[in-house]
């Protein structure tokens, strides 16, 4: 499907034809050999972000890490203090299942108020953000309610259709998600990009979620098992 909106962000254009990309937390330590396999994996780009422990130092050294592989490098901005300039591309969450405003338009209004006469816009685009699981950091940080299914549709459709927003990413940090629930708001996307994050720890689990996500990011199984992450890139891309 011939899915986006055109001129948001520069990268964002290549985005529509991505599949898979790896997901790296500049506050977990990620030894030189598994990063060397992570550059060369086939995946189409990395993101830097994170909920706690996100610096301007762990941010900027593990971008100069990542400048020896030819992939794009996205920063997904949680902290305005760890925003470095040399990104390809920069991911705005709205966290749309938070109790608060302020996760919403707040602390975006924040940062344009700072640096918007800095910004390069072209070079942005912001997601839609619902976290599906009440045990990750960023359900609580966020200050998350848990939707049900009608709620979690409801923002799907928000997204594409009040908002218009590139991406409506859904995130289950660390637990496998309903993939039927997937399915059903892959239905209701048109234009807007469906990115699916959690639980994905096998080739078996991203075969599983492909279908019906536009894009599949996978972080945590990074970390416990370099092997495993690897094999969920083919997973995606056949």
């Amino acid at each position: 499907m011939d899915k986006g909106y055109g001129g948001i962000c520069t990268v964002y254009n290549n985005v529509k034809e991505w599949n898979h990309v790896f997901k790296l937390d500049p506050n977990k330590h990620l030894s030189d050999s598994d990063l060397n396999l992570v550059g060369r994996s086939g995946t189409d780009a990395v993101i830097i972000g994170g909920t706690d422990g996100v610096t301007y130092d762990n941010v900027t050294a593990l971008l100069m890490r990542m400048q020896a592989f030819e992939l794009p490098c996205l920063l997904e901005v949680s902290a305005l203090e760890a925003i470095s300039p040399e990104f390809d591309g920069y991911l705005i969450p709205m966290v749309m299942n938070s109790r608060e405003k302020r996760y919403m338009l707040d602390v975006q209004h924040e940062a344009v108020k700072q640096y918007g006469d800095f910004i390069e816009w072209n070079d942005m685009f912001v997601e839609g953000y619902c976290v599906m699981n009440e045990q990750a950091k960023v359900f609580q940080a966020a200050n998350c309610t848990l939707p049900d299914y009608e709620d979690v549709i409801a923002y799907a459709r928000m997204a594409e259709h009040m908002f218009h927003l590139p991406v409506f990413y859904i995130e289950y940090s660390g637990r496998f998600g309903d993939v039927n629930l997937v399915r059903e708001i892959a239905e209701q996307l048109d234009k807007t990009l469906l990115f699916y994050g959690g639980g994905i720890r096998s080739e078996a689990d991203a075969r599983q979620m492909k279908p019906y996500a536009d894009v599949i990011v996978v972080g945590d199984i990074i970390y416990e098992n370099i092997q495993a992450a690897l094999e969920t890139v083919q997973a995606c891309k056949k």
